[in-house]
């Protein structure tokens, strides 16, 4: 059940431990293509010339050795300040969007679409969130990359509210490991069918 490329772009988002990418590989069995903006981040940095160019002015000489993208000198980059973050963000993200743009894609699949201002840069006529309980991600996460419940729960702080993120999305999709998740995803293909069968793009 796809969606009319040429009438609709979806935003697929959700902090980290909701399940979000869990919901991307569903939506990819269905056969409906999904831009990775996280894969397409790694790939553009470690592949992209003029990409590698803004960031050794940013970071250093050091960041690119050999062709090989050097991922310690740019952790220790986001280390050193608070807002080293966002200037990254500022050199990544307009290489990631003109890709988006030029794949052909109609969804995209963003963790921090909203956090990072990623929003700005990409026109979305809907934005589907994925949400799951507190401690359900921090078990999720703990699983997943082998942290402490204490760390997982400061990672999942450091992003925006789940709160704020589902509000401002036009369709939740609630992961809690008891809802049939199959069901709900074509629930929302559904959804946003017929949204764009009742009124184009111009609200749900």
């Amino acid at each position: 059940m796809g969606i009319d490329t040429s009438v609709m772009r979806v935003v697929l988002t959700g902090g980290i431990g909701s399940g979000k990418s869990f919901v991307g590989r569903m939506l990819r069995a269905k056969g409906i293509d999904v831009y990775d903006c996280d894969a397409a981040a790694k790939r553009l940095m470690s592949t992209s010339e003029a990409l590698q160019r803004q960031l050794r002015r940013l970071i250093g000489e050091n960041v690119v050795e050999q062709g090989v993208l050097r991922k310690d000198v740019i952790a220790a980059f986001l280390l050193s300040g608070d807002v080293n973050r966002q200037r990254l963000n500022d050199v990544v993200h307009p290489a990631v969007a003109e890709d988006f743009m030029a794949s052909g894609m109609s969804w995209l699949e963003s963790a921090i679409f909203f956090d990072s201002g990623f929003d700005r840069r990409v026109r979305a006529d809907r934005v589907v969130g994925v949400t799951s309980p507190l401690d359900v991600r921090v078990r999720r996460i703990m699983r997943r990359d082998g942290v402490t419940a204490e760390v997982a729960t400061r990672w999942i702080d450091a992003q925006m509210a789940q709160e704020e993120l589902a509000a401002r999305c036009d369709y939740v999709l609630h992961n809690d490991d008891d809802t049939d998740m199959e069901a709900s995803v074509d629930d929302m293909l559904r959804a946003l069918q017929g949204s764009v069968v009742r009124g184009g793009t111009d609200g749900m």
